[in-house]
């Protein structure tokens, strides 16, 4: 058996749930290798807002917590969400959910995918057991009995005990282990920006199911909001090419004006929408974590939350492992085991809701929006839909 290596654990991607990964393992006994092929940058002006941000769920915010992480980020770019209104496309179903009515103090909680990062490495620059490599991308990966070989493309080669490829839905780890996936593509595209808006929105959430497509305003700090507008490709280009103020007109009609006038801040981005589910998240020596291992459609706002799960199961897994045993593959089963369900379930969920919502059959228009309205009366029912939302 080989007695060194350059790591005990090499993360593959230093996004948020690669870096995530670094910091609950951070101050263990693994040594751990954080490769990411950018440089990291966290110096925007303080009035540009990022347009990826995330819904990050009450179990997400423990783990946050735990790591050290949650308490960096900084208080005037964090957003809590005190209620959710969905409508149908009927013009009167409705759904609600109110974090009061449900006992608690928030629903979720919006941060910037940029912020959240910040402070994840902000927390990584303190483990003395974490370093980062950055840039630095890969280029050739073997798996022996003993040991993973990385090769970066500048010629370094690194061994560890363990790769974990936090590489998102197009993981080169996932490629380079010849790990099958599965994958649908849904032909729509989540058109993001962020706005201020007229009116305030007092945390309240709003999604609009149309049944070309799905349209999501997320509140931000003070009167701003972020949407995220899911939609086919003919769509896409027609709001990708708008200008900024015919956009705003174009967001704030689409939402029945709920918010006033809209103004744009900041750009317009777009990323195509696809479902994927790999053969197996786990082999010898090697763990996918985050996007590298499943998709879901963004219409729940899950996705983030599903990676950060897998990095409470595989942390603690490995946490609890003496760090010779970091790759083997019974260990790293059962991490595997842990999280099929979870990840089945959640894409199971939107994947049903989209092919549901995004049709247009009048007969399941009548269905789901009649679903809606019977659903928002129910409120046990409510209840416990937020309580499965939060603990995700």
């Amino acid at each position: 058996m080989i007695a060194t290596t350059d790591a005990d654990l090499i993360i593959v991607g230093g996004g948020l749930v690669g870096a995530a990964l670094a910091a609950a393992l951070a101050d263990t006994p693994l040594s751990i290798l954080l490769l990411e092929d950018q440089p990291a940058v966290f110096d925007p002006p303080a009035d540009d807002w990022d347009a990826r941000i995330y819904a990050i769920s009450r179990a997400s915010q423990r783990l946050l917590a735990r790591i050290g992480a949650w308490q960096r980020l900084d208080p005037q770019r964090v957003q809590p969400v005190a209620s959710m209104r969905i409508f149908g496309d009927d013009g009167r179903s409705q759904l609600a959910f109110s974090a009061l009515e449900a006992g608690v103090d928030e629903l979720a909680v919006i941060v910037e995918n940029r912020e959240l990062l910040r402070a994840l490495w902000a927390r990584l620059a303190l483990a003395s057991n974490v370093t980062v490599l950055a840039p630095a991308k890969p280029d050739r990966l073997a798996i022996d009995a003993h040991a993973a070989r990385l090769t970066l493309v500048d010629g370094r080669e690194l061994t560890a005990r363990l790769v974990v490829g936090a590489d998102g839905a197009r993981s080169w780890v996932r490629g380079a282990c010849a790990i099958a996936v599965a994958q649908h593509a849904y032909e729509q595209f989540g058109v993001v920006a962020n706005f201020e808006c007229a009116q305030p929105h007092r945390g309240t959430a709003h999604q609009w199911f149309f049944d070309d497509g799905v349209l999501a305003w997320l509140p931000l700090p003070g009167q701003r909001l972020s949407m995220v507008w899911s939609c086919d490709a003919a769509r896409q280009r027609e709001l990708l090419a708008m200008a900024p103020s015919a956009l705003a007109e174009t967001v704030a009609a689409a939402g029945g004006r709920r918010l006033g006038d809209l103004r744009q801040t900041g750009k317009t981005a777009a990323f195509p929408l696809q479902l994927n589910h790999v053969a197996h998240m786990v082999q010898a020596r090697i763990a996918l974590v985050g996007d590298a291992a499943h998709t879901v459609h963004p219409l729940a706002g899950q996705g983030v939350n599903l990676g950060f799960g897998d990095v409470a199961e595989l942390a603690g897994i490995l946490g609890a492992e003496a760090p010779q045993r970091c790759g083997d593959y019974l260990v790293l089963r059962r991490y595997e085991r842990a999280r099929r369900e979870p990840v089945q379930l959640m894409q199971s969920v939107c994947d049903g809701l989209q092919k549901l919502f995004n049709n247009r059959n009048p007969l399941l228009k009548t269905l789901r929006n009649l679903g809606l309205g019977l659903t928002d009366q129910q409120a046990w029912l409510k209840h416990q839909l937020i309580r499965h939302a939060m603990d995700a």
